[in-house]
């Protein structure tokens, strides 16, 4: 399974939002199961971005 144009477009967003902010990105990994993106950054920072590119924070 690969990742939506959507999701993509949004992945590169949201990475280059956390690096201008000098965040480090420890992960990036697409769950085959639902096929949502999952990212891992900063010190405690969890984004989960669905198939349609919405994004959420997890806590």
């Amino acid at each position: 399974m690969l990742p939506t144009n959507e999701q993509g477009i949004k992945c590169i967003y949201l990475c280059q939002s956390l690096t201008n902010t000098y965040q480090p990105i420890y992960l990036i990994r697409l769950d085959e199961r639902d096929g949502k993106l999952f990212i891992l950054a900063g010190d405690n920072i969890q984004i989960l971005i669905s198939r349609n590119g919405d994004w959420e924070f997890l806590t």
